[in-house]
C-alpha cells in the first residue's frame, strides 16, 4: 500500500491518524483502499463554518459542525479542508478522538478550545493527556485578511506572533493562532504537533480554495482507534 500519500503525526501505535493531500485528497473510497479500512466505519460532519461539536456515539446520518468527538472504537472521524485547518485530538487514558475543522470563523468562535473543553469536561481528561495534531493549511506567509478578521481571531487568541501588518491588511497564522488557543488552556507543547506546510504555496501537492480563487478540491484528516 502506498502510504505515503498520507501524513502520519505520531500519536502512538493505538491510534490511526493522518492527513491527506491533493492525492488522495477527500476520496474516501482510495483513502479506505490505502488504509484498509471499511467506508462505514468513517463520520464526517456536514462542515459550515461553525463552532458546533458532535459526540457521536454510534455511526449515523451526519450533521452540520466542524468538530466530532467520540470515544467509540471502530468509528473514524474526519473533516476536509483546502486551507482551513484540520486538527486531530487524542487522549490516551481515556481512548478519546476528535478532529476539527478551523477556517477563520471556526478560530475566532474558538472550535478548537470548546473542543478540548468538552473532552476535558465530558471525560474527565487533563491537559497533559492531551495530544493534538495540527494539519496542513494556509500559513502567516500567505494568508491576508482585513483588519475585521484580524480583530475576530484576536479577540479568541490574545496576543501572540501569528499576525502581521502589510500595506493595510494583516497576514494571520491560523495554525498558530490554533496552537496558542491550546496552549492556553493548559496542553504541553511538547503535545502538539503542526506541519510546517502551507497549502497556498504548495498548490501541487494540496488543494488552497485562496490559490484557485474559487471553488477547489479538499483534501482531509481522519482518526480513529481500530
Amino acid at each position: 500500500m502506498d502510504m505515503n500519500r498520507l501524513i502520519f503525526p505520531d500519536f502512538g501505535d493505538t491510534v490511526t491518524a493522518f492527513f491527506t493531500g491533493k492525492d488522495p485528497g477527500a476520496d474516501l473510497q482510495e483513502i479506505c483502499r490505502i488504509i484498509g479500512m471499511k467506508r462505514e466505519n468513517i463520520y464526517m460532519p456536514i462542515q459550515m463554518h461553525t463552532d458546533k461539536i458532535i459526540l457521536v456515539r454510534s455511526l449515523s446520518k451526519p450533521e452540520i459542525a466542524d468538530a466530532v468527538v467520540t470515544q467509540e472504537r471502530g468509528i473514524v472521524v474526519g473533516v476536509q479542508t483546502a486551507d482551513c485547518v484540520p486538527v486531530l485530538l487524542y487522549t490516551k487514558p481515556k481512548g478519546v478522538i476528535g478532529a476539527v475543522h478551523a477556517g477563520w470563523r471556526g478560530t475566532a468562535e474558538g472550535i478548537l478550545k470548546k473542543t478540548i473543553m468538552m473532552i476535558a469536561d465530558r471525560f474527565y481528561v487533563e491537559g497533559h493527556d492531551i495530544m493534538i495534531a495540527i494539519g496542513p493549511s494556509i500559513k502567516g506567509c500567505c494568508y491576508e485578511v482585513g483588519g475585521d478578521v484580524a480583530d475576530a481571531v484576536g479577540r479568541s487568541t490574545g496576543e501572540g506572533k501569528y499576525c502581521r501588518s502589510k500595506n493595510g491588511k494583516y497576514l494571520i497564522d491560523l495554525p498558530v493562532a490554533n496552537k496558542l488557543q491550546a496552549l492556553s488552556l493548559g496542553i504541553p507543547e511538547s503535545n502538539i504537533w503542526m506541519s510546517d506546510e502551507c497549502t497556498f504555496c504548495r498548490p501541487e501537492r494540496y488543494y488552497s480554495y485562496r490559490f484557485a480563487k474559487g471553488p477547489t478540491g479538499r483534501q482531509a484528516g481522519f482518526i480513529g482507534i481500530i
